[in-house]
């Protein structure tokens, strides 16, 4: 039997399931399908950043619109997500990156947008008293901060649920076809059926889009995450540096977040992933050269999740270039956390509205290749 929606959304992490929310905002009803449960790989299992800080030009405004919806979260999801507003720091270790980081910010200045700070030596010390002596300066963007991943995205498909959609979890969508204009998807013995397809299934999304007809140079990547032992409190921004590929944040129970864009090897097939320890020792040894007061610090425990990452390092976002109904939102390539809110809020508004006063045009799936509607 097949089961008529309003909207099918494939994909459960925090993209999938905040486009869900909105389009119940919206009036509409749709089914989320999940494969596994709401936030198992990169959704749920992320460093929780929300950074507005250091992100590519074209996705800006997307995150502008979804640091917004962060900041007033708890209204939106009845579940404050652990959501902290410290904001986030990356650290110049030298006065060559400190060029880079002033450049950067005229840059974004020259472009209309203010969020990123230039900060010398004493503000640096300032705001993150225990970093290393040498560091001359860096960028802070002041409104950012951290959630939890987990319970954010779990948030997000409950409240989805509350207002509505039909949740299937544990089962596979399979069998995706467009048929007398529906688009049609099979889940177990079920199906549904829907005018609006949203292909939001992270890692397994390329291969949807190939399936599609709308192939897009995209691998599968496992980012690496490591927690210590506790130690004294003694930061509370995020801090990340670019040089050396480190993100770190410190708990309120003094445990430490250690990542920074090292990769595990992923079997996407059997959801499992096999650590680099090697990767993970030069991103602790990195945090404990900055800050001596990690010297006597105990790695306790280490992971990766699998997602997606695109050849530009920018994720694919909005309508099909060759499909209507269609859109394509995955590719998040390891920085896809905080966009998530603001993500399915201009998704919906791209379904319902035909469009959207956020820009996204240099998101779309039609700068891989050329298609015809």
């Amino acid at each position: 039997m097949t089961t008529r929606v309003d909207a099918i959304v494939v994909g459960g992490g925090i993209h999938g399931c905040s486009t869900a929310l909105h389009l119940c905002l919206a009036g509409m009803k749709p089914v989320l399908i999940e494969k596994d449960y709401a936030g198992r790989h990169a959704s749920g299992v992320n460093a929780g950043g929300v950074r507005q800080l250091m992100r590519h030009v074209p996705e800006i405004p997307l995150s502008i619109r979804s640091m917004g919806i962060w900041e007033r979260i708890g209204e939106l999801l009845d579940d404050d997500c652990s959501f902290e507003s410290h904001g986030q720091v990356l650290v110049a270790e030298d006065e060559g990156e400190l060029a880079t980081c002033r450049a950067r910010v005229a840059e974004l200045n020259a472009l209309g947008f203010t969020h990123e700070e230039l900060i010398d030596a004493a503000e640096l010390r300032r705001l993150v008293p225990a970093v290393a002596e040498t560091c001359p300066g860096g960028v802070v963007s002041r409104r950012d901060g951290a959630a939890n991943p987990a319970q954010a995205t779990t948030a997000f498909r409950r409240k989805a649920e509350q207002l509505g959609a039909t949740v299937r979890e544990g089962m596979a969508a399979t069998n995706v076809r467009q048929h007398d204009g529906l688009w049609h998807v099979d889940v177990g013995s079920d199906s549904y059926a829907a005018p609006v397809l949203v292909n939001a299934a992270g890692a397994w999304a390329g291969r949807i889009a190939a399936d599609l007809g709308e192939p897009v140079p995209v691998e599968t990547v496992a980012p690496m995450l490591m927690i210590t032992s506790r130690v004294p409190h003694f930061i509370d921004p995020v801090v990340i540096l670019r040089g050396r590929k480190l993100s770190f944040k410190q708990f309120a129970n003094g445990t430490v977040l250690i990542g920074g864009g090292h990769l595990a090897t992923p079997d996407q097939d059997r959801n499992e992933t096999v650590l680099d320890w090697r990767s993970l020792a030069v991103s602790a040894r990195t945090v404990f050269e900055l800050f001596p007061v990690m010297r006597n610090a105990t790695i306790m425990r280490a992971w990766a999740g699998i997602e997606a990452r695109t050849r530009d390092d920018l994720p694919v976002f909005g309508p099909s270039a060759r499909h209507k109904g269609l859109y394509h939102q995955f590719g998040f390539s390891l920085h896809g956390f905080q966009l998530g809110p603001g993500a399915g809020a201009v998704m919906a508004e791209l379904i319902v509205n035909g469009g959207t006063q956020t820009r996204v045009g240099d998101l779309g799936i039609e700068r891989f290749g050329s298609y015809t509607v």
